[in-house]
């Protein structure tokens, strides 16, 4: 009982300061990338206060259920995967049997729920933005699905808990070298991150987010960050041994590694360039999802070989 307290503590903690975590993280990453990043600390702080005092824009005739609901979903897919995530060998909020396909069929729904956001408003850059999206979401499942089973075989289980332990002896990162790469631009892709910002890129306006301000505006922004958080924290469960680590404790290690790949994956979002739409789905199909096939026979291979 006091571990499962615990546990749902801790994601909320992050629910709330992961946000925030982000925000400043990727000011760091930008400075020292030599863009100008402001107010280091407390910019995060006074842009989320900013926000909270503007006025929500409304457009002609949007779906306003549907408008209001999906920064609210994506931020609840972001939820359940942090929920998934093991601190320690009890320490859990939610260890499902299958706690791996929970965590695909939330990048699948949160293909939906980024799609919603941009078609609710009824406007046409909202729209195509959420298009974009579509267009290269199923690139994005596939190749995490690929590369998920690939985990899951040392551990013949689709638990977590179980992935981590099969990493006691190596971690995936190294069993299955093309996993976390492959894993990263999925991650880069979920959160339309960086090189992979095709949804809310600049060239529309702010894409699916292009009518959208105010506190509905700051409730996107916080989703994006959380799912980049709980993006961040499954891989570090699935490629880095999760909690596995000497000296310290189990949750400390897995929050050291969640850093670890979020730093990671704000850095590769400054210095990687966006890529234009079209080449970016012949590089999803033509070359990523070729490799994520190679990955998972490659973990096939070391499996049987076991």
């Amino acid at each position: 009982m006091i571990e499962s307290l615990a546990s749902l503590l801790m994601v909320t903690v992050v629910l709330v300061l992961g946000p925030y975590v982000v925000a400043v993280l990727d000011r760091l990453v930008a400075t020292s990338t030599g863009a100008m990043a402001g107010d280091i600390w407390l910019g995060p702080l006074s842009r989320a206060a900013w926000l909270l005092t503007q006025q929500a824009n409304a457009t002609e005739a949007p779906d306003w259920q549907a408008w209001r609901l999906s920064p609210a979903l994506y931020l609840a897919l972001a939820a359940v995967g942090l929920a998934v995530v093991p601190w320690s060998s009890t320490l859990i909020a939610t260890d499902l049997v299958t706690s791996v396909v929970l965590w695909g069929s939330v990048e699948a729904l949160a293909t939906v729920v980024i799609f919603l956001q941009g078609w609710s408003a009824n406007a046409v850059l909202p729209l195509i933005g959420a298009y974009r999206y579509v267009a290269l979401g199923l690139s994005y499942i596939l190749i995490s699905m690929f590369v998920l089973i690939g985990v899951a075989l040392p551990a013949e289980s689709l638990q977590w808990t179980q992935v981590v332990t099969a990493q006691e002896s190596l971690w995936n990162v190294i069993r299955q070298p093309l996993g976390l790469p492959l894993f990263l631009v999925v991650g880069l892709g979920l959160t339309f991150w960086g090189p992979l910002n095709l949804a809310d890129s600049t060239d529309l306006a702010g894409g699916t987010s292009a009518e959208v301000s105010g506190p509905s505006r700051l409730a996107w922004e916080i989703a994006r960050a959380v799912m980049l958080v709980a993006f961040s924290a499954i891989a570090a469960t699935a490629f880095l041994g999760g909690w596995l680590g000497p000296w310290l404790p189990g949750p400390l290690w897995v929050l050291i590694k969640t850093l670890a790949v979020l730093a990671l994956l704000l850095w590769l979002g400054h210095r990687l360039p966006r890529v234009a739409p079209e080449r970016c789905v012949t590089l999803m199909w033509v070359v990523l999802l070729p490799l994520s096939f190679v990955d998972l026979i490659w973990a096939g291979v070391l499996a049987l070989w076991a």
